[in-house]
C-alpha cells in the first residue's frame, strides 16, 4: 500500500471514530476570554492544564479535553462531553473563563473534499 493511500485510510478511519464517538458524547468548543493568553509561560499553560486536569478528574470520564488553541487574548478549548452543563461546571471548578460555548456539529477537514 502507498505512503498516501495508507494516509487516506487513516484518515478515513479517524473520521469515522470520531462520528461514532462524537454519536455518544457531543463535542463542543469553548472560548475564554484571557487577556495576554499569548503572552503566558509554558510553566503557566502547564499549572493552567494540571488545574484542568484536576477538575477533570473529580468530574469522571464524562467531561472530556481534547485540546486548546492559545491566541493573543483567547484560549479556545475542544471538550467531550453529554451536555454543556457539565462543561460550565468544569469552568465553574477550574476557576476558568466561559464566554461561549459551542456545540460541534460536524467536522471538515481536507479529507470532506474528497468524499
Amino acid at each position: 500500500m502507498s505512503v498516501s493511500a495508507y494516509a487516506r485510510l487513516a484518515a478515513q478511519h479517524w473520521c469515522l471514530t470520531t462520528k461514532i464517538k462524537d454519536a455518544i458524547m457531543p463535542k463542543y468548543v469553548i472560548e475564554r476570554e484571557i487577556p495576554g493568553a499569548g503572552k503566558l509561560t509554558p510553566d503557566q499553560l502547564k499549572g493552567i492544564s494540571q488545574k484542568s486536569c484536576g477538575v477533570l478528574r473529580k468530574l469522571g470520564p464524562a467531561v472530556q479535553w481534547q485540546h486548546s488553541y492559545v491566541t493573543d487574548d483567547k484560549i479556545y478549548c475542544v471538550y467531550i462531553a453529554d451536555n454543556e452543563q457539565q462543561v460550565r461546571e468544569h469552568a465553574q471548578q477550574g476557576g476558568f473563563p466561559a464566554n461561549r460555548i459551542s456545540i460541534v456539529r460536524e467536522i471538515i477537514d481536507p479529507t470532506t473534499a474528497e468524499a
